[in-house]
């Protein structure tokens, strides 16, 4: 019997740059919207069975696409859904993975379920969540991980995992270790009920005021704080369409620390730096603004954020390789002056070449 060559509600040549907050890129070859786990398993099963590469989008918050477009299949997931039950020690949420994750954020705190508060404002859905081990302001989403189910696309089964199996670091994960593999169907996490909001932060806890802030009056502090960095989506900023960070804040030894800070100019003590298990991490954004890129820095259609210079804006009209060229710049500033090369924190989707070698590293 011949196979059906398309699936249920599968579109063709579905333009990927609407459905991305940087706004720019080409089209999916093949899409389909997943509003149900049967229905995310049963795409990437019939794309399996037609040897079609299979790319998953969540919010398009935190991807780059190329300007030639997706080939194979491109699956949105857009599974709903969220519940709390009570557990030993505090609450389980759980949350389909297509959900909003500021949204899922927001829930939370409206109950008393502290644990994720700080990480209010940060765009796309609750299944990229772990992926990136998205983190802001001391608090990473993997410290209140209590389990996920994915999709494991090499056992064509549905599987549990727990922390410890997702192998949670500085925005990384098993995931992102292995992109393709697990396609994440669902997202629970452990919080605690009645708890204060969460300060570990001088810039936040300046901003509150006080050491023992409610769970509402942080989240709305970060959201004050984003918001003045452009790192809120609102559609009448003239910075919104960027991808958020555009690079991570590097981890070096402590010799290479020191010696950033001597090439700056500056005392160990000026320059923003926090001991990790790896030696050093700098921060990103006073590594380019040191590099003489401040805020606003660029002309034509890509440019930093007037409020952030770890943000890449598409100012309007840019193509994926004006952003791909701009970011390569900044890289190559940074690099020559601190001897330092910032690695991408998007997902690129789409090209022919390793990140690396589009941005040009030595």
């Amino acid at each position: 019997m011949a196979r059906p060559t398309t699936f249920p509600g599968l579109r063709t040549q579905v333009p990927l740059a609407p459905r991305t907050t940087l706004g720019v890129g080409g089209a999916a070859q093949r899409f389909v919207e997943a509003t149900s786990e049967a229905r995310l398993v049963g795409a990437l099963r019939w794309a399996a069975d037609r040897g079609l590469p299979v790319h998953v989008l969540g919010g398009g918050s935190n991807l780059l696409v190329a300007d030639r477009g997706v080939e194979g299949l491109v699956v949105q997931v857009a599974v709903g859904g969220r519940a709390a039950v009570e557990v030993e020690g505090g609450v389980e949420v759980r949350a389909g993975a297509g959900e909003g994750w500021d949204a899922l954020v927001g829930w939370t705190v409206e109950r008393g379920w502290g644990g994720v508060e700080c990480l209010a404002g940060i765009p796309g859905r609750v299944g990229a969540a772990p992926i990136q081990n998205i983190g802001a302001y001391g608090q990473e989403v993997g410290e209140r991980l209590a389990w996920l189910r994915a999709f494991d696309r090499e056992a064509d089964a549905i599987v549990t995992l727990g922390p410890a199996a997702c192998d949670f670091g500085y925005r990384h994960s098993r995931f992102k270790a292995h992109p393709g593999r697990f396609v994440v169907l669902e997202v629970a996490l452990r919080l605690t009920p009645g708890a204060a909001g969460e300060v570990r932060y001088a810039q936040l806890a300046g901003h509150l005021g006080t050491d023992a802030p409610t769970l509402s009056a942080t989240r709305d502090a970060v959201l004050d704080l984003r918001r003045g960095k452009s790192m809120v989506i609102d559609p009448a900023d003239p910075n919104r369409r960027s991808a958020g960070s555009f690079f991570l804040n590097p981890v070096v030894s402590t010799d290479a620390a020191d010696a950033v800070a001597t090439a700056a100019g500056t005392d160990g003590e000026a320059m923003p730096r926090w001991p990790t298990a790896d030696g050093q991490k700098l921060s990103a954004a006073w590594l380019i603004q040191r590099a003489g890129m401040a805020p606003g820095f660029g002309e034509g259609a890509v440019g930093l954020s007037t409020k952030h210079t770890l943000a890449l804006v598409n100012r309007g009209g840019a193509t994926a390789a004006d952003v791909i060229a701009f970011a390569a710049e900044v890289r190559r500033r940074v690099h020559d002056r601190f001897g330092v090369w910032l690695h991408p924190e998007p997902v690129f989707l789409g090209f022919d070449r390793p990140v690396e070698a589009l941005l040009g590293d030595a």
